[in-house]
């Protein structure tokens, strides 16, 4: 394959208007170049799609790219066209194009316009795609979702499993296979299925360090959700339930609470289907409710949060559709509702199956059951499964979980785990889990029975405690590395380096366990704010938004996604640089020449208009401002307050708590300067007390704290207090 010898940096900075490659990018990209298979293993959000997408726009020929949805293949289409002012650049074949749009694009691969070719595998293998394809340059293959390919991951198509024949009929190029979830195991299954055994692997860290992940039970559910949506009023986020008729009954309710939500599954009509997924793309509606048919590659970068309204079945589906919060880097907040009756109702449609698959099923579902009740760190958990240490104390977003936030007691079990350790051994490691339990806590089962382990000493030795308690050790055990489970019969546990020192007696520490909670179903969730709110200092939140409403506009002129137009850092960054001409729009951050050229005058005119109606003094070498510190916080809050936006926004937009907020509140009326603040307190406080506290300010001596909380600290708390107290000092004082 021959591709343009460049500078990969500056055509990184051309077509995305990126400085730099994140993470492995750039020698995943050189090595694609130099002919070399390739397999990525890289989180939602991590940026995949770059890495086939530059070198096929800088490649000679044509590079395909099979994806398993077509709302993804539309969605990559839209945006890789997006990148630049010509038309046909990137296109999709499937069965959803008429015979003159198939034509359409035959005849642009033919010219040499079009780089990128989206198809599903079940078009490669029309015979007409096939022997037209034969005949065309193509640069290489690229293989999206590759875990569709494997039977263990979480999306298995058979179609997937015979696409290196299809490969080999049509060119001999390099391959690049990607996906988003997979474990070691899944990882084997796809690179013997796809040939690829002496591919380089690139395997980036799984760890989404800025998702908050929580696990509650499931309790007044319908409630606690939309008090979560209410609570997070204007973020966009995605609610998943397992069944269709439960995405309807859910959207409808959802709508009736006066919730702008959609459903999206399977069985809906196309059209609506599309349309509904448009919606929430073009940001026409805050919410989709939907079943896993939604959402797989769908790039929209600002989904504040992914809720699970039933618990998924496998961790696989978690991590990948968690996964879709957060993609810009902000807050992503990941809530999901669990119930033990919900896998029972699994497993009994598992009995359902042939015996191999549920055997698979089974596995994943114990997988999904230990990490919902589970009280280690649950980030630490997630990153065990697909391959990763994790430190649950120093590492990235150690504190972003229910259970980190809140941290557990937490118990010496050596001696157990040793005895464990001791059972695995007399068995010759060849028992899954679920056998060892029934061994320790002695209850026969068929495999107990053929090994005759009832005769064994370790039959019933930890029948004092109840099954969930040795689940955990065995499950602790694993994530601590004292065993590991065999790739090839999946499930048998083994025992590692670690576990024969502690068979040895020399491995000195203690093994430390958090019991695991068991769900007590009859409590009601106590409200987590143990999320880290992420927020921007130094932006002109105002402008922000105004700039969203414009993307909308010049998107909806366009017929694409807001993102596809400027992604929210690229905003964020105009609002701090004022940039007022198209060259200027080039230089922010995530644009580029191409998005500059098609998108920039609008965004340019309007902040130049912003600029001289505010008479804002622009930073001309469009340096980055230090956020500002805080005797310059008076301005903004009296703009803020005059706007009459929310003191809560007010506070996290200047990263304050809203205890330093109402100390610069409270030093700016003090100093005879009028804040009105009536909208907040009007929507906030009872009429009446606010008359009785104004009439008690009226004919108080004092003003201070404690004469006023002796009076109304039964009522108010002291946040409250001082909040009237500045409206006081504004209204009468000023």
């Amino acid at each position: 394959m021959s591709a343009k010898k460049a500078n990969l940096s500056g055509e990184l900075k051309k077509y995305f208007g990126f400085s730099t490659f994140k993470g492995q990018q750039e020698e995943i990209i050189n090595n694609l170049l130099n002919g070399k298979d390739i397999f990525v293993l890289m989180p939602t959000g991590g940026g995949k799609s770059l890495c086939y997408q530059l070198p096929a726009l800088i490649s000679e020929g044509t590079a395909i790219v099979v994806s398993p949805l077509i709302a993804l293949m539309k969605n990559q289409v839209d945006a890789v066209n997006g990148l630049s002012s010509e038309t046909g650049i990137a296109h999709v074949l499937n069965s959803s194009l008429n015979k003159t749009q198939t034509k359409q694009v035959f005849d642009d691969i033919k010219s040499g316009k079009t780089k990128l070719l989206y198809v599903a595998p079940e078009s490669l293998i029309k015979e007409d795609y096939l022997e037209f394809l034969k005949d065309v340059k193509i640069s290489f293959f690229a293989i999206d979702e590759a875990h569709c390919i494997s039977e263990w991951g979480h999306d298995f198509r058979p179609e997937y499993r015979n696409l290196k024949q299809i490969i080999d009929k049509i060119a001999d190029v390099p391959v690049i296979a990607l996906t988003a979830t997979a474990t070691p195991k899944v990882q084997d299954d796809i690179q013997k299925t796809l040939g690829m055994s002496n591919a380089l692997v690139f395997k980036e860290s799984f760890n989404r360090a800025n998702l908050f992940y929580e696990v509650t039970p499931k309790v007044n559910i319908d409630k606690e959700i939309v008090k979560f949506i209410n609570k997070n009023k204007g973020k966009s986020g995605i609610i998943y339930c397992l069944s269709r008729r439960k995405v309807e009954e859910f959207a409808q309710l959802l709508q009736v609470n006066g919730i702008n939500a959609l459903p999206y599954h399977a069985g809906l009509d196309q059209k609506v289907r599309v349309a509904n997924q448009d919606k929430f793309l073009m940001e026409e509606a805050d919410i989709i409710v939907a079943t896993i048919a939604f959402g797989m590659g769908i790039d929209k970068p600002d989904v504040r949060f992914v809720i699970h309204y039933d618990f998924p079945k496998s961790l696989e589906s978690y991590y990948q559709e968690t996964g879709r919060a957060g993609r810009d880097g902000g807050e992503g907040y990941c809530l999901a509702f669990y119930d033990p009756k919900d896998i029972e109702k699994l497993e009994k449609f598992l009995a359902q199956k042939p015996v191999s698959e549920r055997e698979i099923g089974l596995q994943l579902l114990n997988e999904v059951v230990g990490y919902a009740e589970t009280s280690m760190s649950r980030r630490q958990y997630i990153l065990y499964y697909f391959g990763e240490i994790f430190d649950p104390v120093n590492g990235e977003g150690a504190k972003m979980c229910d259970n980190a936030a809140n941290p557990p007691k937490l118990k010496d079990a050596s001696e157990d785990l040793k005895k464990a350790l001791e059972l695995i051994n007399e068995t010759k490691e060849k028992f899954k889990s679920k056998d060892l339990i029934s061994v320790i806590v002695g209850k026969e089962n068929s495999v107990t029975k053929s090994y005759k382990m009832e005769q064994s000493s370790f039959f019933g030795f930890g029948k004092s405690e109840k099954d969930n308690y040795w689940k955990t050790i065995l499950r602790q055990a694993t994530v601590q590395n004292f065993l590991q489970k065999d790739i090839e019969t999946y499930g048998v546990l083994k025992i590692s380096p670690k576990g024969h020192q502690v068979l040895d007696n020399t491995y000195k520490e203690s093994f430390l366990i958090a019991e695991d909670r068991e769900f007590d179903l009859s409590q009601t969730k106590a409200e987590s704010d143990q999320v880290q709110q992420q927020s921007s200092g130094g932006l002109d939140q105002n402008l922000f938004a105004l700039l969203k409403e414009l993307r909308k506009k010049v998107a909806k002129k366009h017929g694409i996604p807001p993102y596809t137009v400027f992604m929210d850092p690229s905003l964020e960054d105009m609002t701090v640089q004022y940039p007022i001409t198209v060259e200027e729009i080039a230089k922010v951050y995530g644009v580029g020449e191409g998005k500059s050229k098609k998108y920039g005058k609008e965004f340019a005119d309007f902040i130049a208009k912003y600029v001289e109606d505010n008479n804002i003094e622009r930073t001309q070498d469009m340096v980055l401002k230090n956020v500002a510190n805080k005797s310059s916080h008076k301005v903004f809050i009296i703009q803020s307050t005059d706007k009459k936006i929310d003191l809560e926004d007010i506070a996290r937009a200047k990263n304050l708590s809203m205890n330093d907020l109402l100390k610069e509140m409270e030093r700016i009326v003090y100093q005879g300067t009028k804040l009105n603040i009536d909208y907040y307190i009007e929507e906030n406080f009872d009429e009446d007390i606010v008359d009785e506290f104004m009439e008690f300010m009226t004919e108080s001596e004092s003003d201070s704290m404690k004469v006023l909380l002796d009076e109304f600290g039964d009522e108010l708390s002291d946040e409250e207090v001082r909040m009237l107290r500045i409206k006081f000092i504004s209204d009468v004082a000023n």
